[in-house]
């Protein structure tokens, strides 16, 4: 039986990561490249997202292998062939079961292991990629530290690669800044981190009164850091962080009574997104009894039809629980208990057949 499976399996596999990764090139790839990013720090980009649209993509996979495979068996009259040869249920369909819990597993694992490790090098490979071209910073957000871990901030990024509207300054929560440096126009020195400033001020303040206006025609700021994200933020997202990390910041937020849904939410799919490959594969048998005992054919089309709606209610259900709308445990697990629901109903049908 896993031999008429796992072909359909690696084949879904390679499709559902190929459909998210179009998603990533649409999104943030391809304005990259139209803003003249180097196409080899761009392609180390994409093989980045590798490890998180095979764990997102392995469930996803598995239902539409374990349908495909299964309702191809039962057209052919090959499970009733089974059962006539005195093969019970349990045995017909306990590998695949096994087969589902294996990729909850191995999905897991990899979003505990890899994905963590990926989208910590992808933030570096993202610097690389505005200091190698500032101009593909106004895709996100970009912040600069000098050496002395000054905040500059940039208004505006031209074409070319040259800054407007600059600003460094030390802002410390509950104190007022000392000292204020501004600048019409800026540039990033190609392959270093030294950044030139031209027509400027510098301000300093004694009892938030300006004490001194000096002006300067150019001048050089060594940058100590650089942080750039194409996604609106420069820390890793709730979900990309090791489960032990995770849980303790959930932890110290509901001691402090803190609402926090993104974290919330990003903790209960830690659990559930691996484990719905276990409920797609239960969902799969469920179906494949049903259609032998009631003459159906489920075809390619309706295969991709329930594979999309695992899909779509996930996206859907997410979006209401990081936002707040529904409860996280309720907005994440849905999805699963739709199809486990739906796969006891199938099989209670069939037993009164």
């Amino acid at each position: 039986m896993l031999e008429e499976i796992l072909p359909y399996l690696f084949a879904g596999l390679a499709v559902t990561i190929l459909l998210l990764l179009l998603g990533a090139l649409q999104v943030v790839i391809a304005p990259l490249l139209a803003k003249g990013a180097n196409p080899l720090l761009v392609a180390k980009l994409v093989a980045l997202q590798l490890p998180e649209a095979l764990s997102r993509g392995l469930p996803i996979a598995l239902l539409f292998a374990t349908l495909l495979g299964l309702s191809r068996l039962s057209a052919d009259s090959e499970i009733k062939a089974m059962q006539a040869g005195g093969v019970s249920p349990g045995r017909l369909f306990g590998p695949v079961m096994a087969l589902g819990l294996f990729a909850a597993l191995t999905s897991f694992a990899v979003g505990e292991t890899l994905i963590p490790r990926a989208k910590i090098q992808s933030l570096g490979v993202q610097r690389e990629i505005v200091l190698d071209n500032p101009r593909v910073g106004g895709l996100g957000t970009l912040v600069l530290r000098d050496a002395f871990g000054r905040a500059i901030s940039v208004a505006e990024v031209l074409p070319g690669g040259e800054l407007r509207g600059l600003s460094i300054a030390t802002l410390r929560s509950g104190q007022v800044a000392r000292e204020i440096i501004t600048a019409e126009r800026g540039r990033l020195q190609k392959g270093s981190s030294v950044l030139e400033l031209f027509d400027g001020q510098r301000i300093t303040y004694q009892n938030e009164k300006p004490s001194t206006v000096l002006s300067f025609r150019e001048g050089k700021l060594p940058v100590q850091d650089l942080q750039a994200s194409f996604e609106g933020g420069n820390d890793l997202k709730p979900v990309y962080l090791p489960l032990r990390v995770l849980w303790q910041r959930v932890a110290e937020y509901r001691r402090q009574n803190i609402s926090a849904p993104q974290e919330f939410t990003a903790l209960q799919r830690k659990f559930a997104e691996p484990l719905a490959a276990l409920f797609m594969a239960f969902f799969a048998v469920a179906l494949a009894i049903f259609s032998f005992r009631s003459n159906l054919n489920i075809g390619l089309v309706w295969v991709l039809l329930l594979t999309f709606l695992y899909y779509a209610t996930w996206s859907v259900f997410r979006v209401l629980g990081e936002n707040g709308a529904l409860a996280p445990a309720l907005a994440v697990w849905t999805p699963n208990l739709l199809f486990l629901v739906a796969g006891g109903a199938l099989l209670w049908v069939s037993a009164r057949r």
